[in-house]
C-alpha cells in the first residue's frame, strides 16, 4: 500500500479528478455485485461474508479482468503480477 501525505491548501482540480474515480468505482460495484443494489435479497447476514464478497469482487476486478483503457489487468499495469489470474487461481486462493 502506498501512503503519501500533501501539505498546503487544497487544489480544486485534484478533489474532482478524485471524486470522479471514487463515484465510478462505486458504480463499478454495484454493478458487479448486486448485493449493493437490492434493499431486501442478496444482501449478507454476516459481516464476515460481505467482507469476503467485496474481497473477492476486487481481487477479481485487479487480477483477472481484464481493462479496456488498459488492455492488461490493473495488477500488471501497476507490476504487482506478471499474469492474468484465473478464476480457479483465485478461489484456491481464497481456501
Amino acid at each position: 500500500m502506498f501512503l503519501y501525505y500533501i501539505r498546503g491548501p487544497p487544489v480544486k482540480q485534484k478533489l474532482l479528478g478524485r471524486h470522479r474515480g471514487a463515484v465510478s468505482l462505486n458504480l463499478t460495484m454495484r454493478m458487479h455485485m448486486r448485493r449493493f443494489t437490492r434493499l431486501t435479497n442478496g444482501h449478507s447476514k454476516k459481516i464476515e461474508n460481505h467482507i469476503y464478497a467485496v474481497a473477492l469482487h476486487f481481487m477479481y476486478y485487479n487480477f483477472a479482468k481484464i481493462h479496456e483503457t488498459l488492455r492488461v489487468t490493473p495488477a500488471m499495469e501497476a507490476g504487482v503480477s506478471d499474469q492474468v489470474w484465473s478464476i480457479g487461481e483465485i478461489v484456491d486462493l481464497a481456501n
